[in-house]
């Protein structure tokens, strides 16, 4: 599955496009997290508990998106984008999305 930000794939055109794909998860922070963010927050710097609950949504979002377009038929997502939106106070939305295509050689 070739995944792209550009709205072309070099190399490639496109036979044909499907339509919309999208993949969603809802996150929240624990208390283990907040603590060590909290702390290294004091500290200044990369809060890395933040980032790895960070990493672990959009590559869980990214995964979705896969599945989607695959159960489409794509063989490759163009203009791909994430989104993240707080539900609430440490719950927080990522979506993944962009326009499932097929796409062969040139």
């Amino acid at each position: 599955m070739l995944i792209v930000t550009t709205n072309d794939v070099p190399g490639h055109r496109v036979v044909r496009t499907l339509g919309l794909v999208r993949g969603i998860t809802v996150r929240s922070r624990n208390v283990i997290s907040d603590a060590i963010g909290g702390l290294q927050s004091m500290l200044g710097g990369r809060v890395g508990a933040y980032v790895k609950l960070a990493e672990a949504s959009r590559a869980e979002a990214y995964d979705e998106l896969v599945e989607h377009a695959r159960a489409m038929g794509a063989n490759a997502v163009i203009a791909m984008r994430y989104e993240a939106n707080e539900i609430m106070e440490g719950v927080t939305e990522v979506l993944a999305y962009g326009t499932a295509v097929m796409v062969e050689p040139e």
